[in-house]
């Protein structure tokens, strides 16, 4: 339909150049040369109008296809000072791109709400040319993650970490895998996941990176009380009857001992029988306090100054610290900074982390510990000790949170732990950096109050 003004005109040129031929043929044919006056400027006039048409109609359809070739929709064909044979024909162009204009419309609305959406999204995106390896897409939650702020093809990550890219390069399409990375010289879980996509001709590998150490630490924390909860009560179950027993049978072989006016072998008999009750109850008041790890399952949540907190620690441990020669350091740049906690709960970590930092740095020649706050750039709060002390391996750190683990001798092994599942019923986490010989780093990480 919008065509059919213009294919009217050119079948009506046609009809006329047909009609002028065929009249100079009869012409010819007739002897009527001296109608050749007429008829011969009357088919040149025809012959050129219509290459005239032609020429101006091919004009304007090369103009169409070079905006279409570098899409530019916005171009607008002026259809009231067009020749009235090209109005339908401009026209027609406008509408066309009008339409196009809307399709790119559209697609440029999605793009932008796709990307909208992976910037968004915590999980790290990025896509990559199978065959070059040039980077296609980077969202900003995987710059965050890897501290990567460009990568122009796929190979520049072996420089930056060669184990996360032998990872990335062996992972099939369709298969996930966990890999483990060093961020701020802490031990982060990735769980890595593969596909393909097509698009031009070319074939891309999109990979998706996310960070699954919360979620592990929480499933951790939720087996080691299933765990706890069995032991203890089995624990438990075994040992009172021995320790009963052990206490009965003492009241009767002291009785037996006085009536019969003792004996070497009885007073023997004793003291065994009595390291077994003592031995006994010390167990239960060990397991006891592992109690306390699956105790805690409500929290009393206030608004409080971190201030106070660093001002209550300080009293608390000043004696201790004066008495160690110990020095410590209070950094709070923020004094309205707050958190949203369970004071009592949280001043319990701090004590904890505070104890373990005074034993760090007991063979320090000038022994420090720091405490401080911020906000970190990902919007979280942190709270954290810092030690001079012995630091620890790599090989400690990943144990150091297990239950049951100490590196002292007279450690139980539960305040890390108890720091820990604190730390998740605030929906926070608690981690650590170490290096052997110059120090530790505990960071309380919270969500803003």
């Amino acid at each position: 339909m919008i065509f059919k003004g213009y294919e009217v005109r050119l079948l009506l040129r046609v009809t006329l150049l047909f009609l002028s031929l065929l009249g100079l043929s009869v012409i010819l044919v007739k002897g009527w040369y001296e109608m050749l006056v007429i008829a011969v400027p009357l088919m040149l006039f025809i012959l050129t109008d219509m290459l005239r048409f032609q020429k101006k109609a091919h004009s304007e359809v090369e103009q169409f296809a070079e905006s279409v070739h570098y899409r530019d929709f916005s171009r607008h064909f002026d259809v009231n000072r067009a020749p009235v044979e090209l109005k339908p024909l401009r026209k027609g162009f406008n509408d066309i791109n009008t339409t196009f204009k809307t399709i790119s419309r559209e697609r440029e609305t999605q793009y932008q709400y796709l990307q909208k959406i992976l910037e968004l999204v915590d999980t790290g995106i990025i896509s990559y040319e199978q065959e070059t390896g040039t980077i296609g897409w980077m969202n900003e939650s995987f710059k965050k993650t890897f501290s990567i702020p460009y990568l122009k093809t796929i190979q520049s990550l072996q420089k930056r970490d060669e184990e996360l890219y032998s990872a990335v390069i062996a992972l099939k399409p369709g298969d996930s895998k966990v890999v483990s990375i060093t961020r701020n010289q802490q031990v982060v879980k990735i769980l890595l996941t593969a596909s393909i996509m097509r698009s031009d001709d070319k074939v891309y590998k999109l990979l998706a990176f996310q960070n699954i150490s919360e979620a592990l630490d929480e499933t951790e924390s939720k087996a080691w009380q299933k765990l706890l909860n069995v032991m203890t009560h089995e624990i438990m179950n075994s040992v009172a009857p021995i320790s009963s027993l052990a206490d009965t049978l003492k009241n009767r072989l002291k009785l037996y001992s006085e009536k019969n006016n003792g004996g070497t072998d009885l007073d023997d008999l004793e003291l065994g029988i009595d390291t077994i009750k003592r031995r006994s109850e010390g167990l239960l008041k060990f397991t006891e306090s592992y109690r306390n790890l699956n105790k805690i399952t409500r929290l009393d949540l206030k608004h409080t100054l971190v201030r106070d907190l660093f001002e209550n620690l300080s009293s608390l441990m000043q004696p201790t610290l004066t008495q160690k020669n110990i020095e410590l350091n209070i950094v709070l740049r923020d004094t309205q900074m707050a958190v949203n906690i369970d004071r009592e709960l949280i001043e319990q970590v701090l004590i904890n982390l505070l104890v373990n930092a005074i034993e760090a740095v007991k063979g320090a020649d000038k022994p420090v510990i720091t405490l401080s706050a911020e906000v970190s750039k990902e919007g979280r709060q942190l709270i954290k000790i810092t030690d001079n002390g012995t630091g620890m391996s790599a090989e400690l750190i990943d144990k150091i949170f297990i239950p049951f683990f100490s590196t002292r001798k007279t450690g139980s092994g539960i305040g890390l732990s108890l720091c820990k599942q604190i730390m998740l019923l605030h929906k926070g986490t608690i981690k650590v950096q170490s290096v052997e010989g110059e120090g530790s780093v505990f960071a309380m990480q919270f969500n803003l109050a």
